[in-house]
């Protein structure tokens, strides 16, 4: 059996195909994967170090900032469509899963065209018009939430959640992970996070409110991403309850050494947030398409596991927030209880079981 996995671009989308794909391994051991992305994203990295192969198509995506940058765009998905083709010639795939980003379209329509099963995973709450346009042609399409029937035909809709990494479902040890990062056991821990490529808003007000996280006896786990992260070292090197870095290899240290997450909430850090049973603040990017992060926080806010403060707010309202929330022990109880409630611990082997048992009733 062969299947394609496209897509990729962020790590939101990457560790979900890394997930699936890895359960569709474990349950059929001599199972072909063939990782599909876009030249010069991350996936051409990632993907590889965990040990798939992967083939990188000429694509971009239409640039809503710079129209003029978009001349090359159809030449780009013309080109893209015949490195597909000759993919599909010489893989020969039995299936194919996207799961977002600039590949995934170009894969999923050549597939569906060739009346190959194709499967989307849609990893937020608000889908972006690709998705929307391939969710019509598609086998099955597997969502976060209820109400994607908005969005998708219902009979071919599966609500499974994001799956996340293994590595979060695993009880660790809180003095352990203090430890890790310089911390001390009798304070209270606030980790900030703006993804990879960090959160200038929620850094900015950070830094501002540096010396407030003392006077308010609080530590931080501060990770910056690369653009912020030499104005933060400068910040930790003058005080002691301060641990930045632009990026976190042991996500798994900071989410059991904090008691309360500040974060943009881009579907996996959503769903991270949901595991791991720890209340939030989230801080949307204003940018993001379709303003899906705003769709994805509300989804928990409105159940009562979450808190949310516009970006356009952050300045005046997160400290404040913070503050609020973090001595506030029953609201923080009340909010990590009700994440944990929503989180989905085995959304990848429900993924891989249904898109094999769908690959066997057709053969």
């Amino acid at each position: 059996m062969k299947i394609i996995i496209a897509g990729g671009g962020t790590g939101g989308h990457i560790f979900p195909a890394l997930a699936i794909a890895q359960a569709l391994k474990d349950k059929v051991h001599d199972l072909e994967i063939l990782f599909v992305g876009a030249k010069g994203k991350m996936e051409m990295d990632k993907i590889p170090a965990a040990g798939y192969k992967i083939e990188g198509l000429d694509i971009a995506g239409y640039n809503r900032s710079s129209l003029i940058k978009n001349i090359g765009l159809p030449l780009k998905l013309v080109k893209s469509f015949l490195q597909v083709r000759r993919i599909f010639k010489s893989f020969k795939p039995d299936a194919v899963i996207g799961v977002g980003g600039y590949s995934t379209f170009p894969v999923l329509r050549y597939a569906q065209n060739k009346g190959i099963p194709s499967f989307i995973h849609e990893s937020n709450s608000l889908p972006g018009k690709s998705n929307i346009m391939l969710g019509k042609r598609a086998t099955e399409i597997f969502v976060p939430s209820e109400g994607m029937e908005k969005y998708f035909p219902a009979k071919n809709i599966m609500i499974t959640g994001n799956p996340v990494r293994k590595i979060f479902l695993q009880k660790t040890d809180k003095g352990e992970a203090l430890k890790f990062f310089g911390l001390k056991p009798d304070l209270k821990t606030v980790f900030v996070m703006g993804g990879s490529l960090g959160a200038k808003s929620i850094n900015e007000t950070i830094e501002e409110n540096i010396d407030a996280f003392k006077k308010n006896e609080l530590q931080l786990i501060w990770q910056t991403g690369k653009s912020f992260s030499a104005k933060a070292a400068k910040q930790e090197e003058e005080r002691n309850n301060i641990w930045t870095n632009a990026f976190i290899d042991k996500m798994e240290n900071a989410y059991a050494a904090a008691d309360v997450v500040v974060a943009r909430s881009g579907a996996m850090t959503v769903a991270e947030m949901c595991v791991v049973g720890k209340p939030a603040i989230f801080v949307p990017y204003p940018f993001a398409a379709e303003d899906h992060q705003t769709v994805n926080a509300m989804v928990l806010v409105n159940k009562k596991a979450a808190m949310i403060v516009p970006d356009i707010k952050v300045k005046n309202e997160l400290f404040p927030c913070l503050l609020h929330l973090i001595n506030d022990e029953p609201l923080m109880k009340e909010l990590g209880n009700n994440a944990a409630k929503l989180g989905n611990t085995n959304a990848d082997e429900i993924i891989a079981a249904e898109i094999l048992k769908q690959i066997g009733s057709r053969k």
